[in-house]
C-alpha cells in the first residue's frame, strides 16, 4: 500500500518529519495556500500557519509530496497550483512576499509534485509521471518556459496545446 493523508494542509510540526518516516504521501492542492492565507491566521493562530501547506519543510524532510487539484472547490488548473507553491502570493494581494514564505518551493519541485510524485501515489510511475519511452506521453505545450519567467507571471500562461497518449486533443486544428 502507499498510504497519503489528502488535504495534508495543517500539520502539526512533529508530524512533518513522521511523513518521510512512515512513508506516507502529504497530498494537497496548493491553491488552497493562497485562498487560505487570506483568514487562516485568524482562525489557527500565527504559531500553527507555520506548517500550514508546509510544502519545503515536507520536501526537506525527505517526504513524498503529491499536488493535484480538488474538484471545483478551487480551479483545476496545475499552472494556478504552481503559482502558488511558488510564490505564496495571497488572493487579496497582502502578501505579495508570499504568505509563510519560508514554505515557498521551486517549480521544479512543483513540478515534480504534479506528475512523478503523483503518478507514484496512484502507483502510476511506469506508465506516467513522466517523459520517457512506452509512458502515456500525456503532456502540454505552455506559451513561456515555466523555469525562466517570473514566477508571478505563472498564472497567466496559457496552455497552447495538449497531448493525451501522444495525441494532440487540444490546440491549433483541434
Amino acid at each position: 500500500r502507499r498510504l497519503r493523508i489528502e488535504h495534508a494542509q495543517h500539520i502539526d510540526p512533529n508530524d512533518i518529519e513522521r511523513f518521510a518516516e512512515l512513508n506516507v504521501i502529504p497530498s494537497m492542492q496548493p491553491y488552497h495556500a493562497i485562498d487560505d492565507g487570506r483568514w487562516a491566521e485568524k482562525l489557527i493562530g500565527s504559531e500553527r500557519i507555520k506548517t500550514t501547506y508546509a510544502f519545503k519543510a515536507l520536501l526537506d524532510a525527505n517526504a513524498q509530496l503529491a499536488f493535484g487539484s480538488d474538484w471545483f472547490v478551487a480551479p483545476p488548473s496545475p499552472l494556478m497550483g504552481i503559482y502558488a507553491a511558488v510564490t505564496r502570493r495571497t488572493l487579496d494581494d497582502q502578501n505579495p512576499d508570499g504568505w509563510v514564505p519560508e514554505q515557498k518551493i521551486s517549480v521544479e519541485q512543483a513540478l515534480k509534485a504534479y506528475t512523478n510524485t503523483a503518478a507514484y501515489a496512484s502507483f502510476d510511475e511506469e506508465i506516467k509521471g513522466s517523459l520517457a519511452p512506452g509512458k502515456l506521453a500525456d503532456f502540454v505545450i505552455i506559451s513561456d518556459n515555466l523555469t525562466t519567467v517570473d514566477p508571478v507571471s505563472i498564472k497567466d500562461l496559457k496552455i497552447l496545446e495538449t497531448y493525451v497518449g501522444g495525441k494532440k486533443v487540444f490546440g491549433d486544428g483541434n
